[in-house]
């Protein structure tokens, strides 16, 4: 997994961008195909509690697949194909409770016009928002020998 020798190199803000956009269009895919089964049992989604229940489903879709990579390797398929890790502050595994916490504060800072993510611009160390509440932190994946 993680090798604790290795020094620990923050990710770029590029390539937490460039790892954004690809991350973007694996998530629209992923959002299209859980819709599927949603619309067949409940039908219309257009308004009501079907609405506020098809929102709700498609949040706990999305944070099932980000937690599940977060938790278990560090890494989305875009964190992987960037070379990105996502870490505690000691280098380690992220925690539920670590996910959870950047999830829904991410979330939080997108609908406040990506406001979390414009904090990296003036960040002493480069991190989002989420990152310094929850206590993580995206590093540079060294290329393998």
């Amino acid at each position: 997994m993680q090798d604790n020798a290795i020094s620990l190199v923050p990710a770029s803000l590029l390539a937490r961008l460039a790892a954004m956009i690809y991350e973007l269009l694996l998530v629209a895919a992923v959002l299209f195909i859980a819709t599927l089964p949603f619309l067949y049992l409940v039908g219309s989604a257009e308004a009501g509690w079907r609405h506020f229940a098809f929102q709700l489903y498609l949040t706990a879709i999305l944070f099932a697949y980000f937690s599940t990579f977060w938790m278990r390797s560090g890494q989305t398929l875009a964190m992987k194909t960037w070379r990105i890790r996502l870490v505690d502050q000691s280098g380690g595994r992220v925690t539920l409770r670590q996910s959870a916490l950047r999830f829904i504060v991410a979330l939080a800072g997108l609908l406040l016009a990506g406001a979390g993510f414009w904090w990296a611009l003036f960040d002493r160390d480069r991190q989002f928002l989420h990152d310094r509440i929850a206590g993580t932190r995206l590093v540079r994946v060294p290329r393998k020998a």
